[in-house]
This record gives C-alpha cells, sequence and structure tokens, in this order.
C-alpha cells in the first residue's frame, strides 16, 4: 500500500496553482483580444484619415483646375495655342499624380473628377477654335473666363458632392 502523505506537497502545490494559472490564462486571453481591438481601430482611423486626405486632394485638384485660377498660370507673352496645350498638359500631369486617391473615394466621386477635368480641357478647345486660332492671350484667357461662367459650375457641384460624401463618411 502505497503513502499518499508523500505526495501531499504536490497536491497542495496542484491545488494553489491551478487557480493562478486560469486566473493567468484569462488575463493573457483578455491582453490579446484588446490588443486586438485597438489595431482594429487604428486601422479604421488610418483608413478614415486616407479616405479624408484623398477628398481634401481632390478638391485642391479641382481648385486648380478651375478657369479663373489656370489664366494665372504661365508666361503672358505666350501665344493662345501655347497657352492651352500647358494649361492642359498641367491638367493632365497633376490628374495623373492624383489618380491613386480614386481608391479611396467613391466611384460617383471618382467619375465626377475626370468629368470635371475632361469638361475644363473641353472648354479650353473649344475658346480656341471659336476664336479662330487669332486671338492674343489676353482676349483667349477673357472668352475662356465667359464661356466658364455661361455654363454650369460643374467644378463647383463636384466639390459640393464631395463635400456632402466626406461629411458622411466622417
Amino acid at each position: 500500500m502505497t503513502d499518499f502523505s508523500d505526495y501531499l506537497p504536490y497536491a497542495f502545490a496542484l491545488i494553489v496553482a491551478i487557480p493562478f494559472l486560469v486566473l493567468l490564462r484569462q488575463f493573457v486571453y483578455t491582453y490579446i483580444n484588446l490588443k486586438n481591438q485597438e489595431i482594429k481601430l487604428l486601422s479604421v482611423k488610418s483608413n478614415s484619415e486616407n479616405k479624408t486626405h484623398s477628398y481634401e486632394r481632390m478638391t485642391l485638384f479641382l481648385e486648380r483646375i478651375k478657369p479663373s485660377n489656370l489664366i494665372q498660370k504661365f508666361d503672358k507673352d505666350l501665344a493662345a495655342h501655347e497657352f492651352v496645350f500647358l494649361t492642359e498638359r498641367t491638367i493632365n500631369e497633376e490628374f495623373e499624380y492624383n489618380s491613386s486617391q480614386q481608391l479611396y473615394l467613391t466611384k460617383n466621386a471618382w467619375q465626377n473628377i475626370v468629368d470635371s477635368k475632361n469638361a475644363v480641357i473641353d472648354l479650353l478647345h473649344k475658346t480656341y477654335e471659336s476664336l479662330n486660332n487669332n486671338a492674343n492671350l489676353n482676349e483667349f484667357k477673357t472668352v475662356l473666363i465667359m464661356n466658364y461662367m455661361n455654363e454650369d459650375d460643374y467644378i463647383g457641384a463636384t466639390i459640393e458632392d464631395l463635400r456632402r460624401e466626406i461629411l458622411i463618411i466622417a
């Protein structure tokens, strides 16, 4: 017959250790869950910041391509056709630079931005063609602004749509 008294210290240690092990396991499990939640919150916050930054950048792009801002660019000694060429190239380069922002914008917002960019470029060409290629740069700029003012303010409408969308996101 075995004497169980030799095992009593081990049994006592086991009885004391089990609750501590259970509490330790629960603490580690809770800690890991809280860290996972923190990581999720940080990624959501980061994504929200990316979206906000994208809306800001595209609003700035739209402001830059307004004809009232475009006419202030480039040397005053340019011919009208040179101004049209350089302005179109500048718009397209800035658009390409910002094209990655479409990842964070809604499909509708991105399409409105593309449409606004294309409308400004079309306006440049139509204005130049309407002057029969013989106007000086100041006349061209004046007619460009007048033509833009006579149309719907598609850039303003696009910016307003972006403003409404960012309020929904935020």
